[in-house]
């Protein structure tokens, strides 16, 4: 059996958490107090306004507490408005606010910037390749 460090698995995990740990760093010279699962957030709910608690849960891999406090964080920010939801009285309408929209626009640079970092020497077929590999992977596990 191969060591845990030799696997594709790994370096996938450590090339995700690397990569976070460097957005969130350049995130912070831009807008103070905002993590990259709040910046998905924020950009889910730009795209797809209609989108509710469970939806954006499944989109940003949390579980429906951890999304319940970040949510909590991001209404306490500014960046995220609650309100009831008119059409289903048990759940919640989150809607992004004008603070949130601006702190989007500041940080679109900064992703841009982030993923050509990031992607740095490696050409569109090998991105598509991975894709498609990685996409098999996920399909294997279903």
């Amino acid at each position: 059996m191969k060591i845990p460090s030799k696997t594709v698995f790994y370096t996938i995990e450590k090339t995700i958490k690397s990569y976070r740990k460097f957005a969130n760093h350049n995130f912070l010279k831009v807008v103070d107090d905002i993590t990259i699962d709040q910046k998905l957030i924020l950009q889910y709910l730009n795209a797809f306004p209609e989108l509710n608690q469970k939806e954006i849960a499944d989109l940003v891999f949390k579980d429906n507490a951890s999304l319940t406090r970040m949510i909590d964080l991001m209404v306490n920010k500014k960046f995220l408005k609650r309100s009831m939801n008119t059409e289903d009285r048990r759940r919640f309408k989150i809607e992004i606010t004008p603070k949130g929209t601006e702190v989007l626009k500041k940080l679109e640079p900064v992703i841009v910037a982030n993923r050509e970092k990031a992607f740095s020497g490696i050409t569109e077929e090998e991105l598509i390749q991975l894709d498609i590999t990685l996409n098999k992977i996920l399909s294997n596990l279903k």
